[in-house]
């Protein structure tokens, strides 16, 4: 099956939103019969991809169309259950590939709620109207404050590790300790009790804010949340801007939106994806051109080629990566994304949340910078995303002799604007370690920088004249071809994330690699393996001998 990514509410099936002035409230009420695939029945508000389908572009909307929300409850819509979490049944059936796929989107959803707390003023409060197991507890984590009733039976849990035999996929390990600072020997009997904890314990030890009664739960919450609200930056009044449904075409091997298109190979396993720059000048109210407005186009357009490709196209192992139009309108539109004012933030901070998902693709990303070339700015990051950039020196000399030889032009956009998961640049990262090279970089910015200056200045992997340019792009993408694609992805995942650890490359790291290879572990997805016999009555037959 091919699985789609847009949505919008009139078709949700798992969420309500309601919005009372500058508080939302998001209620998770689960249609059982709603998987997404046949084969489960999502009970006890345990969700699948769809239900997180569902919860992204909800976060993305409240973002964008209630500029005047400054707080957000979530909370369950069943009786004394907020979550149970991923459906067991639906990972047991699942190939491991989907598998990884779904718990990577959904950490990016989770970080996507985060980000909205830190970087847009709407905080994230979580509700627990009832007992949040496994996922549900980690949708809680994401949330800035977490308020459980105190009801004597409700919970909070992360029962992966002694009922499945697998890890907290969404960040739960990672959260609890990094974020909600639990000490580590609490964290290690709390990951191994699963029943969890309730009330005033959880409380203690850090799991949960505060733990109140039922009768004054929503009081508890409603104070929470308006106090947030208060001290929001966002503004009081005003109009959105709507997530008009995005204009995609799907024809054979070809996929095109107003400003990006993709041309597959399959023969090849590569996709070539083209990135267009806009046609006019920057509008003198970005927020008015509302979805048409070309950075925010071209970000939802990548957003979901890149979720397309990721999930529906595995094979296509090599994503070559092109950016094509007029400088001085990307530059244009670049220096008016670094001004103030919240829709622009939300539009800079949707790019770069877009790039983070480019970076932790498990895909070789190959930039190819030749005339017509746009890489400038906010769209030079994408040269920087990729693994290898090669660049034309000179012209074709067989084509257009009009053209002009290609140059990248780097601008403040490129020193922080747009971090990555480790917290810093993708310029920091490229140079970590090597400072003066970096000084360098940045002293040439707004300088349009050749072939030959690009690769003097470390930012171009290769620099080739119109003799050898495409044998050597031919030879780079049949290597790359032949290489077995689980290498390729560990020795990428290494090499992208120079530098410090954060929070989210813990989970897309540490956590990605082992929850990875605990996965096709017998001990949790063979035949007498843990999610096999889950609900059966029956543990798992786990091989006690430890790798």
């Amino acid at each position: 099956m091919t699985v789609t990514f847009a949505t919008s509410p009139d078709r949700y099936r798992h969420w309500t939103l309601e919005v009372d002035g500058a508080v939302a409230t998001v209620t998770l009420r689960v249609d059982e019969h709603g998987g997404l695939v046949p084969g489960y029945e999502l009970k006890m508000n345990s969700y699948d991809l769809g239900v997180d389908i569902e919860l992204y572009d909800l976060v993305q909307r409240l973002r964008f169309e209630h500029p005047e929300v400054g707080a957000v409850v979530l909370t369950g819509g069943l009786d004394r259950m907020f979550c149970a979490g991923a459906n067991i049944r639906m990972l047991a059936q699942s190939t491991h590939a989907w598998k990884v796929n779904f718990c990577k989107f959904t950490n990016e959803t989770r970080n996507g709620m985060e980000d909205a707390t830190e970087h847009s003023g709407q905080t994230w409060i979580a509700a627990l109207n009832g007992s949040a197991a496994g996922g549900g507890y980690e949708l809680a984590l994401a949330c800035d404050q977490i308020v459980l009733v105190d009801d004597g039976s409700s919970a909070v849990s992360l029962p992966e590790v002694p009922l499945l035999g697998v890890l907290p996929g969404t960040g739960g390990l990672t959260r609890v300790v990094d974020k909600r600072h639990v000490r580590r020997d609490r964290a290690d009997v709390f990951a191994t009790r699963a029943e969890g904890f309730r009330g005033r314990a959880a409380v203690e030890w850090g799991l949960v804010d505060a733990a109140v009664p039922r009768n004054a739960m929503n009081a508890e919450v409603a104070r929470r949340a308006e106090e947030a609200a208060a001290a929001s930056g966002r503004p009081a009044s005003g109009a959105g801007v709507v997530l008009t449904p995005l204009d995609r075409k799907d024809e054979g091997d070809v996929i095109t939106y107003p400003y990006l298109s993709a041309r597959i190979d399959r023969p090849r396993h590569r996709v070539e994806i083209t990135v267009s720059g806009p046609h006019d000048a920057p509008p003198p109210d970005p927020a008015a051109q509302g979805a048409g407005y070309w950075p925010l186009a071209v970000t939802r357009a990548l957003d979901d080629l890149i979720l397309h490709l990721r999930t529906n196209e595995p094979d296509l192992g090599i994503w070559v990566l092109r950016a094509a139009g007029e400088h001085d309108r990307v530059l244009a539109y670049d220096a008016q994304s670094r001004e103030p004012g919240w829709f622009l933030n939300e539009v800079r901070h949707y790019y770069k949340r877009t790039l983070k998902r480019l970076d932790v693709t498990s895909r070789s990303l190959i930039a190819v910078i030749e005339p017509g070339s746009a890489f400038a700015g906010l769209l030079a990051e994408l040269a920087l995303a990729a693994d290898r950039q090669y660049m034309l020196e000179g012209v074709y000399e067989d084509r257009d002799d009009d053209a002009t030889p290609a140059t990248i032009v780097l601008t403040p956009s490129n020193d922080g604007h747009f971090p990555m998961g480790n917290g810093l640049s993708r310029l920091q990262s490229r140079f970590w370690g090597n400072d003066a090279d970096l000084d360098a970089v940045l002293a040439r910015q707004g300088a349009p920088l050749d072939a030959v200056a690009a690769l003097e200045l470390g930012l171009v992997t290769m620099a080739l004249d119109d003799i050898d340019f495409e044998e050597e792009l031919r030879i780079a993408f049949e290597e790359r071809a032949s290489l077995s694609p689980d290498a390729l992805t560990g020795m990428e995942a290494n090499h992208r994330f120079a530098g410090p650890e954060t929070l989210e490359t813990k989970i897309f790291g540490r956590l990605t690699a082992w929850q990875n290879w605990i996965f096709v572990r017998p001990n949790a997805s063979g035949p007498d393996g843990a999610l096999r016999r889950y609900g059966t009555g029956r543990k798992g037959d786990f091989d006690l001998g430890r790798v």
